[in-house]
């Protein structure tokens, strides 16, 4: 029940310029006999199967879904496709990939994406809508068949956050009850028609409704990085001791520590920009796991310490890169930043911005 992501209010965003020249954008590929999906494949594979699976078959990290099901094709507009890959989902490992909004997709790109996903299935259908229910009603059926996987109102498990703010500007009922009464087959997320009757489950659909606005939410954000920012922090200070997992993974408390302690080291934001812009480990630099062109600036004897969301797999692809350049002090931030976050550690945020949610996994599943 896990849809690609949501919505964010665009209007009014500037374009940014990471990294402090005209950012590595994705401009359109040349036509074809079909010039809608043109190299949508190769897009989603530098861009997407990272957390969703070359497969398309999702969970490959942080439980990013599966984007092949049918019933969620039939589900999803192309619309909703192409904002949800523009905008992301703050608070998740899913970046805002638009350019408008820091990230490295042109529009063209975008709707390149979304041809390569409608050719895994059928396209969407017009959904009907049905009678309001009372979310009074439906709280107790969705604690007992739904918070398990999807959580409450301030805790994320395995599934989406039906809370997310973005999710709730960008979902509409029609979608939220299909999902409920067929489900996505070949994941976890089973069908209800046999469990619920059709009334019950629009009390579920609204008691959905009350846990955020169905608002457009705006997502505050920081000038977007000029690729001048200071790579060193601590630059006087002594080199760090700490004992690392599988000699690749530092634990965020062992770092915050270190940094609480005044040592010397690289924090390197691995995720796209438009998420540096929306906070960041204070003194961290962005250098994006899909143009990693500043790693030539990165001194030797210093430790580096990359971080994503996700919460190994974007910052490994950097770490990745530079062991192969013979780096030999080049680490994972273990948790990932949204750990770093949640835990009080030093962040540079916009006005305004929120720690991501708690998260609870289910390990019964």
């Amino acid at each position: 029940m896990r849809a690609l992501l949501c919505l964010l209010l665009v209007a009014g965003c500037k374009d940014a310029s990471p990294q402090g020249s005209p950012p590595k954008v994705r401009d359109a590929r040349p036509a074809d006999a079909n010039p809608q999906t043109a190299g949508g494949k190769e897009l989603y594979v530098e861009y997407c199967a990272q957390c969703h699976g070359k497969d398309l078959k999702g969970y490959v990290a942080d439980n990013a879904p599966a984007l092949n099901t049918t019933t969620y094709l039939e589900s999803a507009s192309d619309e909703f496709l192409n904002r949800s890959i523009i905008t992301g989902r703050p608070g998740t490992a899913m970046a805002a990939y638009g350019k408008n909004l820091g990230g490295p997709l042109d529009d063209a790109a975008v709707k390149r994406i979304v041809g390569y996903l409608r050719e895994q299935g059928p396209m969407a259908k017009s959904l009907p809508i049905s009678p309001k229910g009372d979310a009074k009603l439906g709280e107790p059926l969705y604690v007992k068949n739904c918070a398990q996987c999807h959580g409450d109102r301030t805790t994320r498990r395995d599934a989406v956050h039906l809370a997310n703010m973005m999710f709730q500007a960008q979902a509409q009922d029609p979608f939220i009850k299909y999902a409920i009464v067929n489900g996505r087959p070949g994941t976890k997320m089973l069908g209800f028609t046999n469990v619920l009757s059709d009334a019950e489950i629009d009390h579920v659909v609204a008691y959905v409704r009350s846990l955020g606005s169905s608002e457009p939410a705006q997502i505050p954000q920081l000038p977007a990085p000029t690729g001048k920012e200071p790579l060193v922090i601590h630059p006087k200070g002594k080199e760090p001791s700490w004992k690392l997992r599988e000699d690749k993974f530092v634990a965020v408390d062992d770092v915050a520590k270190a940094y609480k302690a005044g040592a010397k080291m690289i924090i390197i934001d691995a995720r796209p920009p438009s998420d540096w812009m929306r906070g960041h480990i204070a003194g961290a630099v962005s250098i994006p796991y899909h143009d990693m062109a500043r790693l030539d600036q990165v001194p030797k004897d210093v430790w580096v310490i990359a971080y994503c969301a996700c919460p190994h797999h974007l910052s490994g692809i950097v770490i990745d890169e530079l062991r192969k350049r013979g780096y030999k002090k080049a680490v994972v931030l273990d948790e990932g930043v949204n750990d770093w976050h949640r835990k009080g550690y030093p962040m540079t945020l916009p006005e305004g911005a929120a720690p991501p949610p708690a998260e609870e996994h289910n390990h019964a599943h």
